[in-house]
């Protein structure tokens, strides 16, 4: 966290005092701080392997929501012991359920919302609100409050002050407290919604924070396949604006596909594409689905029929603007050190035939994959070219703040057109 000056330490109050609280701590009692005029931040913060990993005793409190490396080294520890296989993200729902099914009492101090990233605080948000989840569903509802100003480096205190809330229990708790969520945001500022979990859990409580026009920050790298696209597409249709963190994670991808693309003597090679294969960590699909939509989408594809595959991949056809078919296949690939983010991309293949030309076969490949596995498949006879994509791996606050100063007061066009294919790619 930045240097800052506490104008107010944690406080633990009652729910019902809290908005009145807030409204004199910034009426006057702070002599040279006043709130920021920036904008409203709610993040859903579950945590729950962490959680999990405290209570077994597989790691060490303070319970903070924050994605340390002590967390995912423990977490990468847990994966075999239960059960679950190699390619298996250290931050897997999966994970947190079977972690949950072993017995273990431990307990730790939970600091989640009151220790704000670096990453999130730089950008000085006018007032932070956690709801942070915890394992006993039936625990009643805790609030705290606090308020911090960053220290300037040079000169008199500015106005960039702000607090935090901190709203902790059971799911039946926080939703019966959301009455007291709404009065806290004020509608002259932006209010972004950050879902730091998976879009299947606690829907009711989804519904109740994320409505527009509040801006809607989701990972659909988390949960249900579905039911992430289905949000994703719902909220775009509506003009709502919705950041993927997931669909963020694709721009090396993406600008590495372009510029594989760039010679004069390679550009036509694109109305030409015969075959797109994705291989992906894992058996979580988005991620490559979003990636293969955007292509379909950015040449002119139309989607003709997709279905299962062998080992969870996934079959597509397609036709170009030509009529030619374009055959579509996606795989998951087990890899030795799976990636935080499930489903991340390990390679992709495009292959194409222009007409009275040696055929072009162009592969993209992550630092942790590899392309032998797509290099194999009668590569000799085509025109090869292979690139390694710079994927670096950081942590969600970090992904989160790029999103906040880029303003995003819409959902990026590219998403909007990419989302809806993305999802009838996925089979029933």
């Amino acid at each position: 966290m930045a240097p800052q000056l506490t104008l107010q330490a944690p406080l633990e109050l009652p729910p019902q005092e809290v908005p009145d609280y807030l409204g004199r701590l910034w009426e006057g009692e702070q002599e040279q701080a006043n709130g920021a005029s920036t904008f409203s931040l709610v993040v859903w913060e579950p945590a729950w392997i962490e959680q999990q990993l405290v209570r077994l005793g597989r790691l060490t409190g303070p319970i903070n929501g924050l994605e340390r490396p002590e967390l995912l080294q423990a977490a990468r520890e847990a994966i075999p012991v239960c059960g679950l296989p190699p390619s298996t993200s250290p931050l897997a729902p999966e994970l947190a359920w079977q972690l949950g099914q072993l017995p273990g009492d431990a307990s730790a101090e939970d600091l989640r919302g009151q220790q704000v990233d670096a990453a999130i605080s730089r950008h000085q948000p006018r007032r932070l609100i956690t709801l942070a989840p915890t394992l006993d569903g039936h625990r009643p509802l805790e609030t705290l409050v606090a308020a911090y100003c960053p220290l300037p480096e040079e000169g008199p205190m500015t106005s960039v002050c702000g607090d935090v809330v901190v709203m902790r229990g059971g799911l039946g708790a926080l939703e019966h407290g959301l009455q007291m969520v709404n009065p806290l945001i004020s509608a002259e500022l932006p209010c972004w919604v950050w879902w730091n979990g998976c879009l299947d859990e606690a829907p009711q409580l989804f519904e109740a924070v994320s409505q527009a026009p509040r801006r809607l920050v989701v990972d659909t790298a988390i949960g249900s396949p579905a039911r992430a696209l289905e949000v994703l597409c719902s909220r775009a249709a509506s003009g709502q604006a919705i950041s993927d963190l997931n669909w963020y994670r694709l721009v090396s991808w993406r600008e590495s596909l372009a510029m594989a693309f760039d010679m004069p003597s390679r550009r036509d090679a694109l109305a030409h594409v015969v075959q797109l294969d994705i291989d992906v960590q894992g058996h979580q699909p988005v991620q490559g689905l979003l990636m293969a939509a955007w292509i379909a989408d950015r040449l002119g594809w139309q989607l003709e029929h997709t279905s299962k595959a062998e080992g969870d991949g996934i079959l597509a056809s397609f036709r170009r603007p030509d009529g030619a078919p374009v055959r579509f296949r996606q795989m998951p690939v087990p890899v030795g050190t799976p990636s935080t983010h499930p489903g991340s991309l390990v390679g992709l293949r495009l292959v194409c035939e222009p007409e009275g030309r040696t055929p072009l076969c162009v592969i993209l490949c992550g630092e942790t994959g590899g392309c032998m596995r797509l290099e194999a498949g009668g590569m000799a006879r085509l025109e090869l070219v292979e690139e390694v994509v710079a994927t670096a791996v950081e942590s969600a606050q970090k992904e989160v703040s790029r999103t906040l100063r880029g303003g995003h007061d819409s959902t990026n066009p590219l998403l909007c057109a990419a989302a809806p294919l993305a999802a009838k790619l996925l089979p029933n």
